[in-house]
């Protein structure tokens, strides 16, 4: 079983909901996921996703892209990416890390070599939001030689002939975009999502991760009662960017402790 099913497992033994935020490496500063992530980690993260920065983030909001952006002139590649989480790992982080990013630059560097090397970094699975089920049979073949999980995403425009092609090629859990459009906080949650949600566990019985504009407390309460997943990108970014560097990893674990206490105030667990 790999450490995510594992991490899924053991929070569902406890009634309890996976947080799961999201970081750019190389933002804001080159280094900064390797104190960030401890910081999210403390503030109570089940899970880190990982953004590899890549120059055409096609599902990503304004947010994601500009924190690209830096960690692009910061000088982070696949390489520093790879280091990233094997410094994690020296570190003594021992949750799922899961890298996401965007299908060329993997390409490139070579699918089997990226996958073994990021199996030696440490990293638990990927998350390729470019990167259809029709076109992953490389990819997909070498995560499994490797024992990592592949994510795929499921859209609420999703069509059951998709979830069932989607959620069949899986593994880890399936990501589900909570609305229409790319990442970025958003004010509310979309009304049909339980909807979505119900029609994704009719196909499957993987844990569902709920993903795009989840950005307060509130939004990940509501999650909590639907799926088994909660990930926060691109308000946890803001809120980072927006404090001084002295103030970063403070600012970013209690900002996630305060996800953290909504989900488990909805899940109705307590310590």
């Amino acid at each position: 079983m790999s450490r995510i099913a594992q991490t899924f497992e053991r929070l569902a033994s406890q009634g309890r909901t996976a947080l799961m935020p999201f970081l750019t490496i190389g933002y804001p500063e080159r280094d900064s996921a390797l104190s960030l992530a401890q910081a999210l980690v403390a503030g109570g993260a089940d899970m880190l996703e990982l953004g590899m920065p890549f120059s055409d983030p096609l599902a990503d909001g304004a947010t994601i892209q500009r924190t690209t952006d830096i960690a692009l002139a910061n000088g982070v590649d696949l390489e520093f990416c790879l280091e990233t989480v094997r410094q994690l790992r020296a570190a003594g982080l021992s949750i799922p890390l899961l890298l996401m990013g965007y299908f060329n630059p993997m390409f490139q560097y070579g699918v089997e070599r990226f996958v073994a090397a990021a199996k030696a970094a440490g990293a638990d699975g990927f998350i390729v939001p470019d990167l259809p089920p029709e076109e992953a049979q490389e990819f997909h073949a070498a995560t499994k030689a490797h024992a990592l999980d592949l994510v795929f995403l499921l859209a609420p425009t999703s069509t059951d002939a998709r979830i069932a092609k989607v959620t069949g090629l899986s593994s880890g859990f399936i990501y589900c975009v909570a609305l229409r459009g790319v990442t970025g906080a958003r004010a509310a949650l979309a009304d049909d999502l339980g909807d979505f949600l119900a029609r994704v566990r009719q196909h499957s019985h993987l844990p569902r991760a709920v993903g795009f504009g989840i950005s307060k407390p509130e939004h990940v309460a509501s999650v909590a009662k639907m799926a088994e997943g909660a990930i926060c990108a691109s308000a946890l970014l803001d809120y980072i960017g927006s404090l001084p560097s002295d103030q970063q990893a403070a600012g970013a674990q209690q900002f996630v402790q305060q996800l953290r206490d909504a989900a488990d105030q909805a899940n109705g667990y307590h310590q």
